[in-house]
């Protein structure tokens, strides 16, 4: 029997439907519209697709969006200048940079520059620091859109092997640490496999829950899978034809597993719905700090 298909596009929507209500409710108590600044530095075709789908869905859950398009020329220290300055702007509550950034500029220097309290990507230090001490704030969002598919579909994570493949600072290493807290959705076993790691495959056929985020197309196949494992597909690439596929080779995979996310509208849209999450919260950070 082929697996459940998780409609991430779906619980989003749903989940930014919930967001809407919830941040007009903030605003009528506190008067403050949560607030989202994206830094755009140059022209790279994917990040303006990205930025207008967050602008958008900013716009939609009823919160203030902005985004600062600047010239790829661009230099480190007035991207530095700009991110001081929506740290210091009280309106603003989330600040995200896009990444990646032209190759010249640094952006691990960049991050660590926002304000942790408005770092609703998660990337910096002090809120990385505090996802590994078990107590974490901002988590970066497409871990966090991997967990609530997770819970939503009632997968049970609890004394579960969950194999991620990759360890990147964006999708890896964070869900393999959200994954080891404490609480639902999360108290499970965790194997990390990377470039270093032999023969990954025969980690990811012990998986109950296998998280691809290698970025190598369709490299998974049925043969790594567990029968009736759940997928999750972290990857988005577009193939020669134009469609786009994921770290999954989906057809082949779907026949195995027992649940798992479709390329596209699976991990990507969650993605977007954590965004907006986090911001709220930032929100809420700053109305408490304020008393």
């Amino acid at each position: 029997m082929p697996a459940e298909i998780l409609d991430g596009k779906a619980l989003a929507e749903r989940v930014r439907g919930e967001l809407a209500v919830e941040v007009a409710e903030f605003r009528d108590r506190t008067g403050i519209t949560p607030g989202l600044s994206v830094v755009l530095v140059g022209e790279d075709p994917a990040s303006r697709v990205y930025v207008r789908n967050k602008e958008n869905a900013v716009k939609a859950a009823g919160m203030h969006g902005e985004v600062i398009r600047l010239p790829a020329e661009t230099t480190q220290a007035k991207v530095l200048a700009t991110v001081d300055r929506l740290n210091a702007d009280t309106a603003v509550h989330g600040i995200l940079v896009q990444l990646p950034l032209p190759k010249y500029l640094d952006p691990a220097e960049v991050i660590e520059r926002v304000d942790p309290l408005k770092d609703v990507d998660g990337f910096n230090t002090v809120n990385v620091g505090l996802l590994a001490q078990g107590n974490p704030r901002f988590v970066p969002c497409t871990p966090l859109g991997i967990i609530e598919l997770l819970k939503d579909a009632g997968v049970e994570t609890r004394g579960a092997h969950v194999v991620v493949l990759g360890r990147s600072q964006v999708v890896g290493k964070p869900v393999a640490l959200l994954l080891l807290q404490k609480g639902k959705g999360a108290d499970a076993t965790v194997t990390v496999c990377h470039t270093g790691t032999k023969d990954p495959a025969r980690f990811a056929r012990e998986a109950d829950v296998l998280i691809a985020a290698m970025g190598q197309p369709e490299a998974v196949k049925a043969d790594w899978v567990k029968p009736h494992a759940v997928v999750i597909d972290v990857g988005i690439h577009r193939k020669a034809d134009g469609k786009l596929c994921g770290d999954v080779d989906f057809a082949e995979v779907a026949e195995v597993a027992g649940k798992i996310t479709p390329v596209p509208g699976g991990v990507g849209p969650m993605t977007v719905a954590m965004l907006l999450r986090n911001t709220l919260f930032a929100a809420k950070l700053s109305a408490e700090s304020r008393g």
